[in-house]
């Protein structure tokens, strides 16, 4: 008989799904696969701040791309972003520029997400 082995969900993973499911476009609930690429993320020492700087690229090129999307239904949609970003970070200015237009154009809608919110754990 198999027996399933279950990793820890350290404060790290947690943060991690909380950020992804509070996307516009995301799942209201993260699969198994995103909380095992959540640890593999805090594995390979992966820092929260560039997780979120991901969240918040996807995020804005998603919404302010002017046409619909599908829903995210992986946290691995953002790994491409995640590598881009540790090639070539971008400029602090401009992802404070991204996240006042993410904001500004999500305030009809109520967003669940806070780009750069620094309340977690």
């Amino acid at each position: 008989m198999k027996t399933k082995t279950t990793q820890p969900r350290t404060a790290f993973v947690e943060a991690v799904l909380r950020l992804y499911v509070s996307l516009p476009d995301s799942p209201d609930r993260s699969r198994p696969s995103d909380r095992l690429l959540a640890a593999e993320l805090e594995h390979n020492h992966v820092s929260l701040d560039l997780i979120r700087t991901a969240l918040l690229l996807g995020t804005a090129r998603r919404t302010l791309g002017g046409r619909p999307l599908p829903t995210i239904r992986s946290l691995h949609y953002f790994l491409p972003i995640i590598e881009e970003i540790r090639h070539q970070p971008p400029d602090p200015v401009y992802l404070r520029y991204l996240e006042q237009r993410l904001r500004a154009t999500l305030d009809g809608v109520q967003p669940r997400f806070s780009p750069t919110s620094r309340g977690l754990p």
